[in-house]
């Protein structure tokens, strides 16, 4: 584990202790850093709302971030002050980012086919399963075998965005694979059990149940090629396989499909949702397989259906 100070090593503790997720611990300890380093490595109890202002506007003014991470700027410090400080914070009144939300970027069903046909092996898969369930790459990343359910053609996504369980669809096409990559994940399972570790297991799962970790259910789907240190536990274990493996092999695939368009894992998520609505499918269900909390955040698919929204046409057309 990589030094930190006492301070921000009692404010991990702390994050642990209400049970956010390592990738919330994560961005919290970073924006208390950049706070801190801001105000010249002032202990954040000689400082107060009005520092904690100057500082999201700062961001928001100079550094010209969008409002969802000057949003998460502010989580981080709101959580410092009041629950690691006992200090309330009061109405701040800062500026707001004014860096406005673009519509996503969405591949046509011809683009996701010509890209996936310059994949193979697991990041194949990974991106068919964006596309086909409309997942986030960590939720996919994240999934362990007792998450799917090849009978039903479902997946259950644990902990995801909001810290919510949610179930969404499977696609057939996945399935033979699947089978393939479950059997793989087994096998190494039971080679790693030998050696006395496992996969890695959330928060106390590990205390709570000893051998759970040569259960083939707590096995991941794309287990990581190398055994790695716990973060919390400090014991030898198996993570899943890290994003960055998926989104290089992307990118080398849209590179060779020669598309000019800005690509990433969450484009097939924006393609999920834009092509289900395109063919019929209601927003509300929409809305409950992305697991937003609100439909506004899925009405943004609306805005880029183009001739299928609605059954506009362009007027030119109709000449």
């Amino acid at each position: 584990m990589k030094h930190t100070s006492p301070f921000l090593e009692s404010v991990r503790q702390d994050i642990r202790l209400r049970g956010y997720s390592l990738r919330t611990e994560k961005a919290y300890l970073y924006w208390i850093k950049r706070y801190i380093l801001y105000h010249q490595k002032t202990h954040p109890e000689n400082l107060g709302a009005i520092d904690v202002k100057n500082f999201l506007s700062w961001l928001a003014n100079s550094q010209n971030v969008a409002v969802n991470t000057q949003k998460v700027a502010l989580n981080s410090l709101v959580f410092l002050y009041q629950q690691c400080l006992k200090v309330e914070l009061g109405v701040l009144g800062f500026s707001l980012a004014t860096k406005q939300r673009t519509l996503p970027t969405v591949l046509s069903p011809r683009e996701v086919s010509q890209i996936l046909s310059n994949m193979n092996g697991p990041a194949k898969l990974v991106i068919e399963m964006l596309y086909g369930s409309g997942m986030r790459v960590n939720e996919c990343l994240r999934l362990r075998l007792k998450d799917i359910n090849l009978d039903n053609l479902s997946l259950t996504i644990r902990d995801g965005k909001g810290k919510k369980d949610r179930q969404t669809l499977l696609s057939k096409t996945c399935c033979s694979r699947l089978r393939i990559y479950i059997d793989k994940s087994i096998q190494l399972q039971q080679k790693d059990n030998s050696n006395g570790y496992g996969p890695s297991l959330p928060n106390a799962l590990a205390k709570k149940y000893p051998n759970a970790y040569r259960q083939a259910a707590w096995m991941y789907l794309f287990p990581s090629i190398r055994i790695c240190e716990h973060p919390v536990t400090e014991t030898p274990c198996r993570h899943h396989r890290h994003d960055s493996t998926i989104r290089k092999s992307l990118q080398q695939a849209v590179k060779s499909s020669r598309l000019h368009k800005k690509i990433n894992c969450h484009t097939f998520r924006h393609s999920f949702a834009t092509h289900l609505l395109q063919t019929g499918t209601d927003i509300r269900t929409v809305q409950e397989l992305l697991g937003h909390n609100d439909v506004s955040t899925t009405q943004i698919y609306t805005h880029v259906l183009g001739q299928h929204y609605a059954g506009t046409v362009s007027p030119l057309d109709t000449l």
